[in-house]
């Protein structure tokens, strides 16, 4: 007998519990159990990569073996190549159904007709699941996963196509029982594409039977330990409880985010022993750099203008808009799960963070020409206000241009020093970064390892506080030092830095900015400030 194959965390495609580390699917989610059996029709939703395909195809596997149900997932993604040509997207929809239930293995008597039965473009696939339907002995389930795929025309048919035959069950039509549409957007989104009005109730609509679609959240602290656990029962190897506390930190949860840093240490870096949180520290930097495929197609939405109206705030610390179309922004980046909420605009996790600002300064970081060892002191640490000097011969070189050619606008000064400080300090040390809509200001932390004179490993630690003076504001000096306080507080920190980018018509001519002053914080701190 052969051995059993050994389990792996998983970073692409749905999980298959033989093969890959896997919480059970089913208890991440069970209201949607609950709302089956009452024979409903709901939206699932989740970013990418979260494990919604995998729950689908594990509850419609159980459903389909305790003998009462047949329950389907298929996939809608082929059917985009179809756009609004509603017969083909009909017939691919058809054929990933039948497919899907050749490849469950059921009996004859619960597969679908084959052929389909013709209709006129437009009814064929309502017509094709009565008469699948009728014929089948159980209740019929089925789970449309990646509906977003359906474009225009073709979606509007098909959820109208789902309300017609919805509303005829149960005495006049057979029809599924209870219909799952699983993907990236918000009930909202259907309703509208189905023809209903997003913010009103609907009778016609099987949209609105539930008062909100049901969303697959990211993992606890807790189930991350029990993932992780799984490895270490079947290894041997164990995560440190710092290492995990640090996971979860950089990830929030995100499914993805977690594989991957665990994947990248246990066997990409093949790391023996126990796994540490330095381990995890070097993990999320190779992670970053290597730009994985699930980090770059969220990178690639920045430029999306939905994306940017909600981000660029985000990035400046400025107010986000309060018009409805701002909402439905807001909605839609929290469905793609670029930030964590629509009430709290925040970067949904620190990974992220990292990931998108490393993208909007990239265009910067072309131009920074300094050698990053000139900012390494003899006894091995970091030179900051060397290194905040050299930003200012930067900023009165290439300052003016970048501006106008960053995308950003809003957010220009942030991405810029963001950027510059990316490209020297993260060759020997760590930038750790906070920011969100509405605080007017960026907070920085550099983390430098270095050797004492004992030979004891230390980190040093920079705080910085960044602001941008602009047109019709009053001067953010005594705003800045205040906030600089409290994040120096919360970091325990004696001193650091306040950077000021003066936007106001009067500023001084580009190349005379770049002044350096001290100043007395509220709490009595002595800190620098650098007016650019």
């Amino acid at each position: 007998m052969r051995p059993p194959r050994a389990r792996y965390f998983n970073t692409t495609g749905p999980c298959d519990p033989r093969r890959h580390y896997m919480l059970p699917p089913v208890q991440r989610l069970p209201q949607a159990r609950e709302i089956i059996e009452m024979d409903r029709y709901f939206v699932l939703h989740a970013p990418r990569q979260t494990g919604k395909t995998t729950m689908l195809r594990t509850l419609a596997s159980e459903l389909t073996a305790e003998g009462d149900i047949a329950a389907l997932m298929f996939s809608c993604e082929r059917a985009k190549a179809a756009g609004d040509d509603v017969a083909w997207a009909e017939s691919i929809l058809l054929e990933a159904l039948h497919q899907a239930a050749e490849w469950a293995g059921w009996p004859e008597e619960l597969l679908p007709p084959d052929p389909w039965p013709q209709a006129p473009p437009g009814t064929r696939f309502g017509s094709a699941l009565t008469k699948w339907c009728h014929r089948c002995p159980r209740r019929v389930v089925l789970f449309l996963d990646e509906i977003d795929a359906l474009q225009g025309n073709s979606m509007v048919s098909i959820l109208s196509q789902l309300r017609d035959g919805h509303n005829a069950r149960p005495g006049d039509r057979p029809f599924p029982t209870s219909v799952v549409l699983c993907g990236l957007r918000d009930l909202r989104d259907y309703k509208v594409a189905s023809g209903g009005d997003p913010g009103r109730s609907n009778p016609a609509s099987p949209f609105n039977i539930i008062t909100k679609s049901l969303r697959l959240g990211d993992f606890t602290a807790d189930e991350i330990t029990e993932l992780y656990g799984q490895h270490t029962r079947a290894t041997g190897q164990e995560f440190a409880k710092d290492a995990v506390d640090r996971v979860f930190e950089l990830t929030q949860g995100q499914p993805w985010l977690v594989n991957a840093l665990a994947h990248e240490i246990t066997f990409e870096m093949g790391v023996t022993g126990t796994i540490t949180r330095e381990q995890v520290e070097d993990a999320r930097e190779r992670l970053i750099r290597a730009r994985a495929t699930h980090l770059d197609a969220l990178a690639a939405r920045l430029h999306e203008p939905r994306v940017k109206r909600v981000i660029e705030p985000i990035v400046a610390g400025t107010s986000p808009g309060l018009d409805v179309a701002f909402d439905d922004d807001a909605s839609y980046v929290h469905d793609l799960g670029l930030i964590r909420g629509t009430a709290d605009l925040r970067i949904a996790n620190p990974i992220y963070q990292e990931v998108l600002l490393r993208v909007l300064g990239d265009r910067t970081e072309r131009f920074v020409r300094a050698d990053p060892r000139l900012f390494v002191l003899p006894d091995g640490r970091f030179d900051l206000p060397r290194l905040l000097e050299e930003f200012v011969v930067f900023w009165r070189e290439h300052g003016e241009v970048l501006i106008r050619q960053e995308g950003y606008h809003e957010a220009a000064c942030q991405i810029i020093l963001m950027a510059f400080l990316h490209r020297l300090v993260n060759g020997g040390g760590h930038l750790d970064r906070e920011y969100a809509a509405g605080t007017k200001r960026l907070d920085v932390l550099v983390r430098w390892p270095y050797t004492g004179p004992e030979g004891e490993r230390r980190i040093q630690r920079e705080a910085m506080e960044l602001k941008v003076w602009r047109a019709n504001e009053n001067d953010p000096l005594p705003d800045g030092l205040a906030q600089l306080d409290r994040y120096l507080d919360r970091l325990t920190i004696s001193t650091g830095v306040l950077v000021i980018f003066d936007r106001p018509p009067e500023a001084p001519p580009w190349k005379e900015r770049g002044a350096f002053e001290q100043a007395t914080s509220p709490s009595g701190r002595q800190v620098t400030v650098l007016r650019v």
